[in-house]
């Protein structure tokens, strides 16, 4: 009898393990070695092309981070912001937060086309946006972090997503804490992940409003942007000026350095120093660079964690811009 009721507890013992093995299997988890026996030559492929890139033009790095910070933002890091319009099909290209702004689509897609010599079929275009936007942190002299892997891509897109998930640069603080408190994300790491505007540039119609129209900006900051931003809508529309005047190409803490100048370019970056509850974290940043990097990093990585698809769910495109 003892060995028939040993028997019976060893059966179910295995059965309650096999069980517990395909409910683990069937969430799948993204991890930082995902990729490490299936495409091992991942990480240095990804970064030879953005290297490439920025080293042609500086701009690139922010060009290709923002580009994760709109995919994840939208449905979760799934690589829907990639997809083109078809003319049965309304992507998020062309989205209020992305027309004539988003870029670096070309470098993806070289990026995907090297991987795919390496690993063909392997690696998710959300995963190379998400390897990338490291890669350009680094390569413009910012802190490293290992990437979690694993995302499969969306085979489809939302432009009304984009449209309402996105915050304008005309965010006011509430609406700020808002959108990232909707996608999971604290109003600290709001304010690090902002940090990102210590790179690349903007274009006159997002910063017109607030170089005529705020108080709470330098004077003679404001009348150097309204040179090449004039106060009349359509002209030099265009115009570029760097988010942050110090080391626009630099991967620093001077973004903190310029709100406390009131010098932040955008109406939502001066949003951040303007007498209310986030004025603390950015003075804390400001001083301490290897605490903003420190957050920074972190904050990414949750980011990169935002409902990405995984096991069976999606699939990994053959080409970024469209659906297999």
């Amino acid at each position: 009898m003892a060995s028939s009721s040993s028997f019976r507890a060893t059966s179910t013992l295995s059965l309650l393990l096999l069980l517990l093995f395909f409910v683990g299997s069937s969430s799948a988890t993204l991890s930082t070695d995902f990729y490490s026996k299936s495409c091992p030559k991942l990480d240095s492929t990804v970064k030879s092309v953005v290297k490439s890139a920025i080293s042609k033009e500086k701009r690139m790095g922010a060009s290709l981070l923002r580009l994760f910070f709109h995919d994840c933002f939208v449905n979760g890091c799934d690589g829907s912001i990639l997809l083109d319009d078809t003319s049965s099909f309304t992507g998020e290209k062309h989205a209020n937060p992305n027309r004539n702004s988003a870029r670096g689509f070309d470098v993806i897609d070289d990026i995907k086309t090297a991987v795919e010599k390496v690993c063909p079929g392997v690696v998710s275009c959300a995963d190379i946006i998400a390897t990338a936007a490291r890669d350009s942190v680094v390569t413009l002299g910012g802190p490293s972090w290992n990437v979690k892997l694993g995302r499969r891509d969306s085979k489809t897109a939302s432009q009304s997503a984009a449209n309402n998930g996105i915050p304008p640069p005309t965010s006011s603080l509430s609406n700020l804490i808002s959108k990232f408190k909707a996608v999971g994300l604290s109003t600290k790491e709001m304010v690090v992940l902002s940090g990102a505007h210590t790179i690349g540039q903007a274009r006159c119609t997002s910063f017109r409003a607030h170089i005529y129209n705020d108080s709470n900006i330098a004077s003679s900051f404001a009348k150097t942007r309204q040179e090449k931003c004039p106060k009349t809508s359509g002209s030099g529309d265009n115009n570029l000026a760097p988010l942050d005047l110090q080391t626009p190409t630099s991967f620093d803490n001077n973004y903190f350095k310029n709100l406390i100048k009131q010098k932040g370019l955008l109406h939502s970056d001066q949003e951040l120093l303007n007498g209310g509850s986030t004025d603390s974290i950015v003075k804390s940043y400001s001083s301490n660079p290897s605490t903003f990097e420190s957050d920074f990093t972190s904050a990414m990585i949750k980011m990169g964690d935002i409902s990405p698809l995984t096991g069976s769910n999606g699939q990994i495109r053959k080409n970024c811009r469209k659906v297999n």
